[in-house]
């Protein structure tokens, strides 16, 4: 595959892979992958939400489940006006189709939360993002992340860390702590 993102590698993530500050938690923790891969990539789990591909690191993911009863939170910001109970604990569940200015969509049967560790204001907040689909864990050449271009581009630039060249497409990796925030 040419381009950014080489599929099938397995391997973990270090923090701070993206273009961001590492942050605390499981970023080094092998439930998602292990070592970086031997070319100096990193794992990310790849996958979409509406038209638009996205890619998280692997080592902030804790766990990718089915979608689940959620709770509405009254007075609550769009964006997270949900809870859930992952294991016996209450987690926020984020929907950031918004931030990105997609129509909201109801769950399909391809629907999974991804249950992630995220630095909010530097302290370590557990919260589930909602995705349409979730691919692979891949491995991401940090040589192929490139800043949001200032023009041409309807995505919010505080909203992304960086975009990845994959081929002739591009996959954002949001900037969960501003989007959250």
């Amino acid at each position: 595959m040419s381009g950014g993102v080489t599929s099938g590698v397995t391997g973990g993530v270090p923090g701070g892979v993206l273009g961001g500050p590492p942050g605390p938690g499981p970023r080094a923790g092998p439930q998602v992958g292990g070592p970086a891969g031997q070319r100096g990539g990193r794992q990310v789990v790849m996958f979409r939400i509406g038209t638009e591909s996205f890619a998280l690191e692997a080592g902030m993911v804790r766990e990718i489940i089915d979608p689940i009863p959620a709770t509405r939170v009254a007075g609550a910001r769009a964006h997270l006006d949900r809870i859930v109970n992952v294991r016996g604990n209450v987690v926020p569940l984020a929907d950031i189709r918004g931030r990105f200015g997609m129509p909201a969509a109801a769950d399909s049967p391809d629907t999974r939360f991804l249950v992630l560790e995220v630095a909010v204001a530097g302290d370590p907040v557990v919260v589930a993002l909602v995705a349409d689909k979730v691919f692979a864990v891949t491995e991401v050449d940090p040589a192929d992340c490139e800043a949001v271009p200032p023009v041409g581009t309807t995505w919010r630039p505080e909203y992304i860390r960086a975009i990845v060249k994959a081929g002739d497409d591009f996959i954002i990796v949001p900037d969960l702590e501003q989007i959250l925030d």
